[in-house]
């Protein structure tokens, strides 16, 4: 029998306001919590999102609210798609109205600074809830609003939690797979934004197909080996939230990150690529603490590093790109074949 969850999503992104109207599209109600009381009355009145999905036209079944006491209380799924910068402050405004029985879900692509924490750790450690879980995969919102076949991943120590988000979005265009590696899922969201960073900048450059395929495939086996040593299962990089995410925000020019990374290699400063884009991209500090942490770690990640000094050292992107070329040639598949000294 289907239980029908009251579902409540944080954020009035694109990626946001799509998960809400495919709750509603199945059936449940769902109310959507945004900061700007604009946008929120656009969303009632006019069933639209013209900031971020000007085409995509909602369900009449999401109810907007600028109040997040309104928005939590009584709600048994929440999703958290708040951009990884804010998160813990919007966490925070609604922890006293939270319990333990509600399943809290991120979608939040990036990692805090403080701490170094993701977004899951962060609703362990703020609110109470015993159900905590994290949604991934290759989903450019834009396709998802146009009911264009889609995977993700719902990652959870938890089956109950796994179970009711695949009962609450899966359906005939969105398909909703399981997994219990919540920081392998979490991490492949978030580290290939890194690399669709890097593959924008090489599409500028007009690189040819075998190099988009060697980087891509490179940046797989790096985002894979700093996972693991965070404690990720390397297995779970096979799938939709890690090379599945990978290959789609490396190919897109959906995909905000890779079109800071074109910006950049058609000669943009980053302050001007990131201007440009107009909306957050996770990628740009994602490289930065990523870099230092793997230095900390001794893990070995040339391409981010690369990167780093092209967008924080102003190192000319061509440089980088022959310090990869010529650098060491090791294992293909490192956990086929170790990684020699």
């Amino acid at each position: 029998m289907t239980k029908k969850y009251a579902v409540t999503v944080l954020g009035g992104g694109s990626f946001g306001t799509a998960l809400a109207s495919i709750a509603a599209d199945n059936g449940f109600p769902v109310k959507q919590w945004l900061r700007d009381e604009t946008l929120a009355r656009q969303i009632n009145e006019q069933r639209c999102n013209m900031r971020y999905l000007p085409d995509y036209e909602i369900n009449p079944g999401v109810d907007a609210t600028t109040n997040v006491v309104e928005a939590v209380s009584g709600a048994d799924i929440i999703f958290v798609a708040i951009p990884s910068k804010a998160f813990a402050h919007v966490v925070d405004q609604a922890r006293e109205h939270l319990s333990k029985e509600q399943i809290l879900i991120s979608t939040a692509k990036g990692i805090q600074e403080e701490g170094f924490q993701l977004m899951s750790e962060i609703l362990k450690a703020h609110t109470p809830s015993e159900h905590i879980g994290v949604l991934s995969g290759p989903n450019l919102a834009k396709e998802i609003a146009q009911k264009q076949m889609t995977g993700t991943v719902v990652a959870s120590k938890d089956a109950v939690t796994r179970e009711a988000i695949q009962q609450v979005l899966g359906c005939k265009y969105f398909r909703v797979y399981a997994s219990d590696d919540v920081f392998g899922v979490e991490l492949g969201g978030a580290l290939k934004n890194i690399y669709a960073i890097a593959s924008g900048m090489a599409s500028a450059l007009g690189v040819g197909e075998n190099t988009k395929s060697m980087l891509i495939t490179r940046s797989l086996a790096e985002m894979s080996r700093f996972a693991v040593a965070m404690g990720a299962n390397p297995m779970t990089f096979l799938g939709l939230s890690g090379v599945g995410d990978l290959i789609v925000t490396c190919t897109s020019p959906l995909s905000r990150n890779f079109r800071v990374g074109y910006a950049i290699g058609e000669g943009k400063s980053l302050d001007e690529a990131v201007a440009s884009l107009g909306q957050v991209a996770e990628g740009v500090n994602t490289i930065r603490l990523v870099r230092n942490k793997s230095m900390e770690m001794e893990v070995y990640m040339p391409l981010a590093c690369g990167l780093y000094e092209v967008l924080f050292n102003q190192l000319p992107v061509q440089q980088v790109i022959h310090g990869l070329m010529t650098g060491q040639q090791n294992s293909d598949v490192e956990f086929v074949l170790p990684r020699s000294e």
